[in-house]
């Protein structure tokens, strides 16, 4: 790659139902003005605007557009944020080389990249909803859902179909576009997790335990202090008596209680999300995580939480020895320092522990 240099600014784009009055823009753009002030020369270079996904509404517009009605601007539909790159090169990029910059400026599972402001109309194009569809395997059988697998990205497996298949059948009707989609997410590793509860066969001897149920004997095995374990959205350990402060439901006054205060604590794993897009899969890791402590028992309240990072180190000596190659990432993960800069943003910092030492 040649000598780049660059500079870069948010942008932000409102849809509106009708023209904002002056009063009106004034109070949008009181709430757009934060971090950073705007660059203060003109800048110089070639711009790469980078915006949420075309067809997509991120997290950060649903929480700003939310803020802009409950400050009076009923009238925005919806506000999205992107971030104008421009760069600057000693010489010329090849077309080789301009793409390893675009994936370097984005996240290509959440981010389109934008040749140009007028471009940027394109994140608020309304498309009609698609009509519902059936796949008729009534009359295709077994073919016309493995067609369905492939077009609609189910990635259902060889079982999986069969069991379709055999189901729908028997029902004898033809399933629709949207169970499928529900299925596939529905039973999906990242839900069931199948693999924690599948049959162990090693080396042709069938195992009498799962790996989720070696795991849970830990806690048969050991079950002091323990108030909730694998029955709830999350685990639940002995507390202390101690004061809390917080409004009487009746009064809305507040007030110290003392009473017994138990624990709750939840880890999420995000390793896939997380290596195909870093950002966005640790934070609907944690989301997730704060989603099911909430709704343990009677509720909860968070107040804290950790993000832990673990990666290897493919050029390590240690590491080399042990495999006799260097390994690298499939295309479709992100690299290493990816994975470290997502966590950092958004786990607040990380800790650099150099592992294989």
């Amino acid at each position: 790659m040649p000598e780049i240099s660059l500079v870069a600014e948010f942008w932000h784009f409102a849809e509106s139902e009708e023209a904002l009055s002056v009063e009106e823009q004034g109070v949008l753009g009181k709430l757009l003005t934060y971090g950073e002030a705007p660059l203060a020369d003109e800048p110089v270079g070639e711009l790469f605007l980078v915006t949420p996904r075309l067809g997509t509404l991120s997290p950060w517009a649903s929480k700003a557009t939310d803020i802009a009605a409950h400050c009076g601007l009923e009238k925005v539909r919806r506000i999205e944020r992107g971030t104008a790159f421009w760069v600057s090169v000693t010489g010329a990029l090849s077309a080789e080389q301009r793409q390893v910059l675009i994936g370097l400026l984005h996240d290509r599972m959440t981010e389109t990249v934008l040749p140009s402001l007028d471009d940027a109309a394109r994140l608020f194009v309304h498309v009609d909803p698609q009509p519902l569809t059936s796949v008729d395997i009534l009359a295709g059988g077994r073919d016309a859902l493995v067609s369905a697998n492939l077009s609609l990205g189910l990635a259902l497996s060889d079982d999986e179909i069969d069991y379709l298949v055999e189901n729908f059948t028997r029902m004898g009707r033809n399933p629709t576009d949207v169970e499928l989609m529900m299925f596939a997410q529905a039973n999906s590793e990242h839900c069931r997790h199948k693999i924690f509860n599948a049959q162990f066969i090693i080396d042709g001897e069938e195992k009498t335990k799962s790996l989720f149920r070696m795991i849970r004997d830990t806690h048969d095995a050991h079950p002091q202090g323990t108030r909730v374990a694998y029955k709830d959205n999350s685990s639940v350990i002995e507390g202390a008596t101690i004061e809390r402060f917080y409004p009487a439901p009746e009064s809305a006054e507040y007030h110290y209680n003392t009473e017994p205060t138990h624990i709750l604590m939840k880890v999420e794993t995000h390793n896939h999300p997380t290596a195909i897009s870093p950002f966005p899969g640790a934070s609907t890791g944690s989301g997730g995580e704060i989603r099911d402590e909430g709704a343990t028992g009677r509720g909860s309240r968070p107040k804290a939480r950790h993000g832990g990072l673990y990666r290897f180190q493919p050029e390590h000596p240690g590491f080399q020895a042990a495999v006799g190659s260097v390994q690298r990432n499939p295309g479709r993960v992100r690299p290493p320092d990816a994975h470290c800069l997502g966590l950092a943003n958004h786990a607040g910092w990380p800790d650099w522990r150099r592992c294989l030492q």
